[in-house]
């Protein structure tokens, strides 16, 4: 899966650079636009400006209402306006998982216990997300008590959504190609990867799959953790 399909459409449409003007426009006015307006401000026609602005509404950068800009309320139909979204556009290849870092952290310093260091509450915040994030795939799918195969080829879909680019490297074991919190985790590796690990072995919690570890193994250009099923008791990966 990988790139957000929704924010390369939104960068595929401002590839046109009259449309890239229009939307500038309107980005920058911080109020409702008029076709009329728009189409004076970039030197077009009202009819060539509503075909891109209606563009620029499909691919989800602008949203269109009937309201009167002026809030004077005047006879007849209301004029459509149009103004931007909140959503920011973000395409990184390979994919990074900034926000999510952004959230872990920022939650960690809010929940902090008393006495608890800020690495231990970032790394206990990360655990009880990622366990969140598995129970409920876990309720989607409903599964009983998962054995290590099944427990991995579950987390593909999962962990491929987040811009992990897992690879199945054995039957009982997931390889990351790919780090979301890079290059931040060169920066900080000890705190990153730590906080990289308790996530998945929540997630790996929540979702069931009790015979299946989260387990530090850093490689250069790889992900810091890999998903390996635990040993059984003859010493084995079993199913």
């Amino acid at each position: 899966m990988g790139l957000d399909d929704a924010s390369l459409t939104a960068l595929a449409v401002l590839g046109d650079e009259l449309r890239r003007r229009m939307f500038d426009v309107i980005r920058r006015e911080h109020r409702p636009l008029t076709r009329e307006e728009v189409a004076a401000r970039v030197g077009v026609s009202r009819k060539l400006a509503a075909f891109h602005l209606d563009k620029l509404v499909a691919a989800g950068l602008l949203r269109a209402h009937y309201a009167s800009p002026s809030g004077i309320r005047k006879v007849g139909r209301r004029p459509k306006v149009y103004e931007p979204v909140d959503a920011a556009i973000e395409v990184s290849v390979p994919e990074r998982r900034f926000q999510l870092l952004a959230d872990l952290l920022t939650d960690a310093v809010l929940r902090a216990g008393p006495g608890e260091s800020a690495h231990d509450a970032a790394v206990r915040v990360a655990g009880e997300h990622g366990e969140s994030v598995g129970a409920a795939e876990r309720a989607r799918i409903r599964p009983g008590r998962l054995g290590p195969e099944r427990g991995l080829t579950l987390a593909l879909d999962t962990l491929d959504r987040l811009g992990f680019e897992p690879e199945r490297a054995t039957p009982t074991l997931v390889r990351l190609r790919n780090c979301p919190f890079h290059p931040l985790a060169a920066k900080a590796p000890e705190l990153v990867c730590d906080l990289n690990r308790a996530f998945l072995a929540g997630y790996l919690r929540g979702l069931g799959s009790d015979a299946t570890d989260a387990v530090l193994a850093p490689v250069p250009g790889r992900c810091c953790v890999e998903l390996r099923a635990r040993p059984t008791a003859d010493g084995s990966n079993g199913a």
